[in-house]
């Protein structure tokens, strides 16, 4: 599996929350296949997120997009985000 791991600062977590959420045909049309946020626990506006992605090549053209640079900035992230690409190699249970 392909999977992105991305930080980034936002101005209003709501805010932000609505263009995420507005944004989800083309983060599928893009090869995302699942999401997950977490928040820092003293900040709701530092901002995890965990994607799981068809593959890292569409993955790379997605967050290249500006497209996604347009929406990001809209929705008030702050800075440029820390991206980072991953495939998976194990997995485990307890």
């Amino acid at each position: 599996m392909s999977y992105i791991i991305a930080k980034h600062k936002v101005n209003d977590y709501k805010t932000w929350k609505k263009g995420f959420d507005s944004a989800l045909s083309m983060r599928k049309a893009g090869g995302e296949k699942s999401f997950q946020i977490f928040r820092v626990d003293n900040d709701q506006n530092d901002i995890f997120l965990l994607f799981e992605w068809d593959s890292l090549r569409n993955a790379k053209n997605y967050f290249e997009a500006p497209e996604l640079q347009k929406a990001m900035q809209q929705a008030g992230v702050l800075g440029k985000p820390e991206v980072y690409f991953l495939e998976e190699v194990d997995r485990g249970t307890l």
